[in-house]
């Protein structure tokens, strides 16, 4: 099961940790019968107490979780959020219509990226995140980060959010934890080859680029699985594995995961 790897605070039996920080999946446990509310979302609380939730790229410094326990007294519990620096990146050499794509082009990125969307508004009880994440591949290089700024062939673009690590093509990519493949795809227009692996919660991974794709809609899938291969298929400028992570529609930053404790 997971361990804590951080310092816990606990007010009235709620259990969070005590450092926060933008892009954190937050893992706290509530008492028996507690409701929690974050942000307009009403969390789900596991028979064991355990619940979730996200703080954004560009969480504010202080964010309010509204609480009522078993005795119906509501409660607000403000808690203070560390606010992170982002570098900027420029990468050059991309095909020019993934930057400054066509009118039916930009039609299919918005196509598909619906599809993907989607995929994300599953909430199940399955708890497979408390076992914790391991790295889809091992010892390598990190080639872009969390959040940063990107500036595409020039042009100023999203943030990245995800975590990219630098492999050959048709190095195996392993499910950090185990889930249900709720997305699989073998060539979206910007991501190429894409799995979404959910693992309950309202959690997911997701990997992108991929040269090919080793599993289908619907699978169950255990903690170290190969589900395709790296790529450099989609917007990209050389092979590697990109990881992102999501809360719902909040993409958290995977390198703050917790690591598995066995």
């Amino acid at each position: 099961m997971f361990t804590w790897s951080v310092p816990l605070f606990a007010v009235d039996g709620l259990q969070l940790p005590e450092h926060l920080q933008q892009g954190q999946l937050v893992i706290g446990h509530a008492p028996p019968a507690t409701q929690i509310e974050f942000q307009g979302h009403t969390l789900r609380i596991g028979a064991d107490g355990v619940f979730v939730f996200g703080l954004a790229r560009d969480a504010a410094p202080r964010v309010e979780l509204k609480l009522r326990g078993a005795d119906g007294q509501a409660q607000t519990r403000m808690l203070d959020v560390e606010q992170r620096s982002y570098p900027t990146e420029r990468v050059n050499g991309l095909p020019q219509q993934t930057v400054t794509p066509s009118p039916e082009i930009l039609a299919r990125i918005e196509r598909e990226q619906a599809a993907v969307q989607a995929a994300r508004t599953r909430d199940d009880a399955r708890e497979d995140f408390v076992h914790g994440f391991s790295l889809p591949v091992a010892g390598a290089r990190i080639s872009g980060v969390y959040g940063s700024q990107r500036i595409d062939n020039g042009v100023p673009k999203a943030p990245h959010m995800g975590l990219d690590m630098a492999v050959p093509t048709g190095t195996p990519v392993h499910a950090p934890a185990a889930g249900v493949v709720t997305f699989a795809a073998p060539d979206l227009f910007l991501t190429g080859g894409t799995v979404l692996i959910d693992h309950g919660f309202g959690l997911d991974s997701s990997f992108l680029h991929m040269s090919r794709v080793e599993v289908k809609v619907g699978e169950r899938v255990k903690r170290g699985q190969v589900i395709g291969l790296a790529g450099m298929t989609g917007r990209a400028t050389g092979p590697h594995v990109h990881w992102g992570f999501n809360w719902f529609q909040v993409r958290l930053d995977p390198a703050l995961l917790p690591r598995p404790s066995e």
